[in-house]
């Protein structure tokens, strides 16, 4: 059972590792394909989150983003894999910011194609995460065992 376990958490791992394998690959001096396609879709969501809260986001290199994306993604494949409840919540935290950011659903009409798309893409997202909140309220409820040793019985 322990190996099925480990099995699964490496199958779900793989889509972020080979993910973050990619973008790294890609990265060169500008961030890659992935900063210039991050790049008008964060600009955006900028500027909503500037007309719906008043707050202004921070100035932020794209590079960077996606340098930290990578990292979010290889770490906490990395701690997800062993079965750490920590590396479940940096790819917790991964794809609740880059599922609201790069799949933008809403500012397309509803008859749009890249509407239907986008929407896919990010229920796909929302199953990820799902799944992960499931992995990690599984890993809260279970009892932690003892590493005491049982007491021997006396024999007279």
């Amino acid at each position: 059972m322990a190996f099925l376990s480990f099995l699964g958490r490496l199958l779900f791992v793989s889509v972020f590792i080979l993910s973050a394998y990619q973008e790294f690959n890609e990265f060169g001096v500008d961030g890659g394909p992935a900063a210039k396609n991050l790049k008008p879709k964060f600009d955006v969501f900028s500027k909503h989150i500037t007309t719906q809260t008043g707050f202004q986001v921070p100035h932020v290199d794209v590079k960077h983003l996606i340098l930290g994306a990578i990292i979010m993604k290889a770490l906490g494949s990395l701690l997800f894999v062993f079965g750490s409840s920590f590396g479940a919540l940096i790819l917790l935290l991964h794809q609740a910011i880059s599922a609201a950011i790069l799949y933008d659903f809403y500012n397309y009409d509803a008859d749009k194609k890249e509407f239907s798309e986008l929407f896919l893409k990010f229920t796909q997202g929302l199953a990820l995460l799902g799944a992960l909140l499931f992995f990690i309220g599984m890993k809260n409820s279970m009892p932690r065992r003892s590493k005491r040793a049982a007491p021997k019985a006396k024999t007279n």
